[in-house]
């Protein structure tokens, strides 16, 4: 096979960030991606339909000339949200909203301490139709980093799944085996985002031979067992799990320092490095569905018209991507040679 065409797909979990950062993640996103839901911990968080609405703006005015690509917003969920928030939110078309364990991940300090006291928020969100997106770890520190993500099922996740199973959950970006699992188990109304870090890394590639601190992540990349679930997660077919690239742009210095950032910026190949995984595993016929149809019929949405088309070329991710005004970033496995390469995407 030298070409593979595939229906516009969607990155449903992407970190824009903010001011001067956007006019290099909204290009980088868009040039494959035909939408894309916006994750809200900014600083400080999109906490209400207003700010969502402006922050979708900010989005929209960053696109290219022409372009047609479209932000979906979510908003920070926090102890202080109400009924009535949510009642906007829902009204101005905010499709999910977030949940952060405080201190769980980057700009989460202002997310949930007891996870028990959302239930209320929960059947809200149920009632309205909002999706419930989960960074699921818990931030005891008595729990092994390791171990967080396997014990916020254990001790939350099994429980507000069962509890409220019309509320639609994903389990973003999830990293284990156990994961993996209990997606493909739990009702029609659990499923999960997965990234290229977590399918093509794992925690070797993050501390063997040195650190290599932009290959820090949260969760963090863990044994070759969980990812080699999650690589036969992806191409199972199961329509539980879909595209989410968590792409997360720091700048070098704040990733090549002595407590440095987790996030891994990947939007400048992500469709690329997905091919990457399934032409390895021998699935490319299952690209599109993780791709494009998936993660859309989970959210709701219609599927994506036009196409884009990758082609069997070799050639090498850039070292470094450099944004004026705000820094230097180095892109997820800079300097890797690909063999699959975008071609211009038609609409």
């Amino acid at each position: 096979m030298q070409t593979l065409t595939l229906q516009a797909p969607d990155d449903l979990h992407v970190h824009f960030r903010d001011g001067a950062t956007l006019a290099e993640t909204v290009r980088a996103t868009a040039r494959v991606f035909r939408r894309a839901i916006a994750m809200p911990n900014l600083v400080p968080p999109v906490r209400t339909a207003g700010e969502a609405m402006a922050y979708k703006q900010r989005i929209i005015d960053a696109r290219p000339d022409g372009c047609v690509f479209e932000p979906l917003m979510t908003l920070y969920l926090t102890d202080a949200i109400d009924a009535a928030e949510i009642a906007r939110a829902a009204a101005a078309g905010i499709r999910a909203v977030k949940l952060y364990p405080a201190g769980a991940t980057t700009n989460s300090e202002a997310g949930i301490g007891n996870l028990d006291s959302l239930y209320p928020i929960l059947d809200i969100l149920q009632a309205h139709g909002i999706i419930l997106l989960v960074h699921g770890e818990v931030t005891d520190r008595s729990v092994d980093i390791f171990d967080r993500e396997r014990e916020f099922i254990d001790r939350h996740l099994c429980a507000i799944a069962e509890r409220f199973s019309d509320l639609k959950i994903v389990f973003e970006h999830i990293s284990t085996k156990e994961a993996a699992e209990f997606v493909a188990e739990a009702g029609a109304n659990v499923a999960a985002t997965i990234t290229p870090q977590h399918l093509l890394l794992n925690r070797n590639d993050l501390l063997a031979g040195g650190v290599r601190p932009h290959n820090y992540c949260l969760p963090v990349l863990k044994r070759r067992n969980h990812q080699e679930a999650l690589r036969a997660a992806v191409v199972s077919g199961s329509s539980k799990f879909f595209l989410g690239t968590d792409s997360a742009p720091h700048e070098v210095a704040t990733k090549e320092s002595a407590c440095g950032c987790a996030g891994c910026y990947s939007a400048p190949t992500a469709l690329e490095l997905y091919a990457q995984v399934f032409d390895e595993l021998g699935a490319l016929d299952r690209l599109e569905a993780f791709a494009s149809h998936h993660g859309a019929d989970f959210y709701g949405l219609p599927r994506n018209t036009g196409t884009v088309t990758l082609i069997k070329e070799a050639w090498s991710i850039p070292e470094r991507v450099n944004i004026p005004g705000v820094g230097t970033i180095i892109p997820l496995m800079a300097g890797t040679r690909l063999d699959w390469k975008m071609q211009q995407p038609s609409d």
